[in-house]
């Protein structure tokens, strides 16, 4: 199961997190974001990490020509698109060389047919709770909702997960559930992770794995 751990914002932090072996690290280009990147993390500190790691830059309905530039200077490996972003929008980032990820807010009413359009032009989709914010609002939804998903894009799942529901999240199974999207649960301060919960959290997770 993939591990990303996201909103990553101070250069110390995330090294410290990086030794921990994530398969992903996500960092947010999105203004709004208490959790935006800005000038806190220089491109080349993105740039060093290690080539294990694959880079997540999250926007949320920003103009291409941003998202290409971002994604230039700070090597980034997937775009996350949390907003409104149509599947044409997706498929001109996809033709332009972007690996995406596309998110949606789930809730009750959650309309996953609507998901087909976006299947050729997304690596990934990932699953966020359905809230006032486009993303980080701390809450998990309920992830039974996710039966009706049929389709064939893998996705993660996203949305107040954390140390306190890890048990019921090992137990959540999909056919197309390929990893899980940490953030504000284990975080001291916005874009600041626990050092220790997160290193317990990815050793548990490993070893999950492992067996």
């Amino acid at each position: 199961m993939k591990i990303k751990i996201c909103g990553m914002r101070e250069a110390a932090n995330l090294l410290a997190v990086a030794d921990f072996d994530p398969d992903f690290v996500g960092f947010i280009f999105y203004p709004k974001s208490a959790r935006y990147v800005g000038d806190s993390l220089d491109p080349v500190q993105v740039r060093s990490l290690p080539t294990t790691i694959a880079k997540v830059g999250v926007f949320v309905d920003a103009d291409l020509t941003e998202v290409r530039a971002i994604n230039c200077a700070y090597t980034l490996d997937y775009v996350q698109l949390h907003g409104h972003e149509s599947p044409a929008y997706c498929q001109q980032a996809h033709d332009a060389g972007l690996h995406v990820i596309k998110a949606f807010a789930v809730g009750d009413t959650f309309d996953f047919s609507a998901l087909a359009a976006y299947e050729p032009s997304c690596d990934f989709f990932l699953f966020d709770t359905k809230g006032a914010l486009p993303g980080g609002n701390g809450t998990a939804f309920d992830w039974q909702i996710l039966a009706g998903y049929t389709g064939t894009t893998p996705f993660l799942l996203s949305g107040g997960l954390g140390p306190d529901n890890l048990g019921a999240l090992l137990d959540f199974h999909h056919p197309q559930l390929v990893g899980f999207d940490f953030n504000s649960h284990l975080e001291i301060a916005p874009g600041v992770k626990d050092v220790a919960a997160t290193r317990g959290l990815l050793q548990r997770l490993h070893q999950q794995s492992a067996n």
